[in-house]
């Protein structure tokens, strides 16, 4: 149902424009003009008591008085009076609300537009925005705006949050020579959101992919469920990523979950491709909406000069899909195409004596044979070439091939003539860039689309009934003392209850009861102040290791306890901890934060005393399957550490990930009750040997 009241709004048969103006320069006038110069073919009602007609149209002083039926009504009047009009569209039965009015949340009043929501939802109306440009259809001839124009006709369809940044866009389809269908402002999000058009898109005949100017999401959930069902590709530009404010939070983890890693990281979970800017959002935009996927790593590079044909190389390995040489068979095929002075090895040099039928037998073979799964295109203007005539060869060669599985992306270097050329193969199908790591970064990202599509999967994770109860048991026990952070033993005993091993452990709150408790575990021994007003221990001087007999471990206690009266007189301290002394591993770091966007939020990386100063961590948003747990222990910097370096032995990654996971339904089953958490450092053993948490933290939500 609301697939088709988004149709109505955003395809309307016929729209109201309420608040209409005959006076230039009047947002209310400017979307009648737009409809009509565009070309709107729909019936086109303004709505205004003072007019009887603008630009020819006839006017009507009330939405009531409109002899037909109105499937989308463009909003033009002043924020105070949108709660009546809202209250208007309802009554004539107007499905969507298009409300380029602005003056609501943006400015504090949230409590107005959450009156004008409520309102539509009584109706069944949806609404787009408040505070937007408006919607623009191709196919439709539909400017719903006051953007000047609609864009350049394509497949791709762009959803912005920035109004302003919406029309710059519009306009710069044409001098860019990349084509959209449709230009949606989102502006607030009141009611539909991203979510909500990702999923409409999957319906649109007219969209093959959709391009996201994101400056934040209300609800990060549900934007990774529709991203990852949607049936075409989507590329983000996520702006405003800075992590101000982090570094405040009370846990490792906390200080470290900038908001660029998070959204990176929710982004790869829901197979949505990123943008680096805005030159990059147009170039991706125009590869993923022309060209397939590229299924495999085989990418192959032609070239009429070696230069262009390094700059492509160093790209092709910035970007994660480095060249291979080709197979003896395909270069001896590709060595009939070019001089003995040439390279048939990839990059293939045809040197700058290539003309159109080199590039067309060469293309056309290249594309063909078995090996290649993607294939950059470059060339270099020269005296004896016409840039036109070579790339009506690359045309004609990728036609008569008949091969569409494969993306082929092409760069022309040069002046006016080779720019021709580019905007002429932009034209016909076949995105063209006049730099040669752009065409790279744009086949890099058809791979990675590939990639994320083959490893997509929708995980449904049962809650661990029995770890729950145990946990709320002691979580419920914390509240009752007023506490929101937990004593380091109850942390290990939920992160024991959800099957992560931790080092044994005991409360001691006399020097006699340390004595009795480290004869029980064994030396050597480990002791740790107890206090939930000292979170970070080492800083307090509240950790003392390797303690071997029992007149080591009294002078551990006394002293101990003498720095955490020092640290904080005020202290609540429980006791001190007595943990037997872990063998030696590799330090990593498990943490979660309850992000406000993506809610529980999972952290990994190397650990220990230097995770914030080496930051080598990576995110994902909960639940992670094993596949996940897997890539983000080899996400990090320290992989190789991990998988075994400088004659070490591999550590045991197959229990770390499923540390990873478990750890990850730990947070998703408490979301209501955990704020912060981190198990640093966790200690990875040898292939087989297993690991334990050495030290816990978990940080309660306010009640």
């Amino acid at each position: 149902m609301d697939k088709k009241v988004l149709n109505k709004m955003l395809r309307p048969k016929s729209v109201a424009v309420v608040g209409a103006s005959a006076t230039p320069g009047k947002i209310g006038y400017s979307v009648i003009s737009n409809l009509l110069k565009d070309g709107y073919k729909g019936k086109i009602y303004p709505i205004n008591p003072k007019e009887s007609e603008i630009l020819g149209v006839k006017c009507y002083a009330e939405l009531k008085d409109v002899p037909g039926e109105i499937d989308s009504a463009v909003m033009c009047v002043p924020a105070k009076a949108m709660v009546e009009m809202t209250e208007e569209c309802g009554k004539k039965g107007v499905k969507g609300l298009i409300v380029i009015t602005s003056g609501f949340s943006e400015i504090g009043r949230k409590d107005l537009e959450d009156e004008i929501v409520n309102i539509a939802k009584r109706y069944g109306m949806r609404i787009l925005g408040p505070n937007i440009v408006g919607s623009l259809s191709n196919s439709d001839k539909f400017n719903g705006s006051f953007c000047p124009s609609l864009p350049l006709p394509g497949k791709a369809s762009l959803v912005s949050q920035s109004g302003a940044l919406l029309i710059a866009l519009a306009m710069a389809t044409w001098t860019r020579k990349v084509g959209f269908d449709k230009l949606i402002s989102i502006g607030n999000m009141a009611d539909v959101d991203f979510a909500d058009l990702i999923e409409w898109f999957n319906d649109d005949e007219d969209t093959s992919c959709v391009s996201l100017y994101i400056e934040g999401l209300k609800n990060g959930r549900r934007f990774i469920d529709a991203a990852k069902n949607s049936k075409k590709p989507i590329i983000a530009l996520k702006s405003g990523v800075s992590a101000h404010g982090a570094a405040a939070a009370a846990s490792h983890t906390g200080s470290l979950a900038g908001a660029a890693k998070v959204y990176g990281s929710a982004f790869k979970q829901a197979c949505v491709i990123q943008a680096s800017d805005l030159d990059n959002l147009f170039d991706r935009t125009l590869g993923l909406s022309s060209q397939p996927p590229m299924k495999g790593d085989n990418l192959l590079v032609l070239t009429n000069g070696g230069g262009v044909g390094v700059l492509a190389t160093d790209a092709a390995e910035r970007y994660g899909i480095p060249l291979k040489f080709a197979p003896e068979d395909v270069q001896a095929e590709m060595k009939k195409h070019m001089p003995e002075f040439g390279s048939a090895k990839n990059p293939v040099d045809m040197t700058g004596m290539a003309g159109n039928e080199w590039y067309y037998e060469t293309v056309k073979y290249a594309i063909s044979n078995k090996w290649t799964d993607g294939l950059v295109i470059l060339y270099c203007e020269t005296s004896i070439t016409n840039p036109h005539e070579i790339a009506e060869s690359i045309k004609r060669a990728i036609d008569d091939s008949g091969v569409k599985n494969k993306p082929v992306t092409v760069s022309f270097v040069g002046g006016d003539r080779s720019n021709e050329a580019i905007a002429w193969l932009n034209e016909h199908g076949i995105p063209a860039f006049f730099a040669p790591d752009v065409a790279v970064n744009v086949i890099a990202a058809l791979r990675e689309y590939a990639i994320l599509q083959e490893q997509k999967n929708n995980i449904h994770v049962k809650p661990n009934e029995k770890a729950m109860k145990k946990s709320m048991e002691i979580i419920e026990a914390a509240r009752k003392d007023g506490r929101t952070a937990l004593t380091e033993i109850e942390a290990k005993a939920i992160f024991e209850a959800y099957g992560m091993p931790t080092t044994k452990i005991a409360l001691a709150k006399t020097e006699e009861e340390a004595i009795a408790a480290a004869k029980k575990i064994g030396y050597p021994i480990v002791m740790k102040i107890v206090s939930p007003d000292i979170l970070h221990k080492s800083d307090a001087g509240g950790v003392k290791v390797n303690i071997k007999d029992e007149a080591a471990a009294r002078e551990a206690f006394n002293t101990i306890m003498k720095n955490a009266k020092a640290y904080k007189a005020d202290a609540n301290i429980h006791g001190i901890a007595v943990q037997e002394m872990a063998p030696w591993g590799t330090e990593v770091i498990l943490g979660s934060i309850n992000d406000p966007t993506f809610g529980p939020t999972l952290m990994f990386g190397l650990g220990g005393i230097f995770v914030e100063v080496l930051k080598d961590v990576t995110f994902r948003v909960s639940p992670v399957s094993s596949v996940e747990a897997m890539d983000m222990i080899n996400e990090i910097k320290g992989a190789k550490i991990l998988a075994g370096a400088r004659g070490e032995a591999p550590r045991d990654r197959k229990a770390l990930a499923n540390a990873i996971v478990n750890y990850s339904s730990m947070i998703l089953d408490l979301k209501d009750e955990i704020a912060e958490s981190d198990a640093n450092p966790f200690l990875v053993y040898a292939e087989g040997e297993g690991l334990k948490v050495a030290d816990a933290r978990i940080i309660l939500k306010k009640k």
